[in-house]
């Protein structure tokens, strides 16, 4: 059996899950989330506990298992604590600024760039130089930071662009360093 799948999935005295077919709607202090699963598997709510559980041992329904729970279970935290990921913008003259929730950033290009954000997505601005994004959806906070990053991603020769806060730049060394 699937390790990650095979544990039951707690859930807090504040969240209430409802279960439809194979639909899942999660609600919590945060907010609501709701998501459809993969029709093979079987999701039990039992008191305090969402149980996954797989027809059989085929190569598909192994990874869907685990899947299943992982997904769960990241409905479940993010209507609790709700998920964070910031953004560090490197480089002379670039910046961003809230206008409203829209995000303004300037990245060296010939015109500024505006981003909304979608529904569910909070955006702030601490420095001129960060970006913190904030959602209940862990999927959706991803994309929204790799959409941003993708605006101006970090070059390896002085590592000037919009980066993760934990991200390692490789740096490459210039043409003069060959001499």
């Amino acid at each position: 059996m699937s390790r990650i799948g095979k544990k039951p999935i707690e859930i807090p005295k504040d969240v209430k899950v409802t279960q439809s077919g194979n639909s899942l709607k999660v609600k919590g202090p945060k907010g609501e989330l709701e998501n459809t699963f993969h029709r093979n598997m079987s999701i039990e709510v039992k008191g305090d506990e969402v149980i996954v559980k797989r027809p059989d041992d085929s190569k598909e329904n192994k990874a869907l298992h685990g899947l299943t729970r992982a997904l769960i279970q990241n409905m479940v935290e993010g209507v609790t604590k709700s998920y964070q990921k910031t953004l560090d913008i490197v480089g002379v003259g670039y910046r961003a600024e809230l206008k409203g929730k829209n995000l303004l950033l300037n990245m060296g290009y010939s015109h500024p760039i505006y981003f909304v954000p979608p529904d569910g997505i909070t955006l702030q601005t601490p420095v001129q130089t960060q970006i913190v994004i904030t959602g209940i959806d862990k999927q959706l906070v991803g994309m929204v930071a790799a959409k941003l990053r993708s605006i101006r991603q970090p070059e390896p020769y002085k590592g000037k662009g919009i980066k993760y806060s934990n991200e390692q730049i490789q740096r490459k060394a210039g043409k003069t360093a060959g001499k």
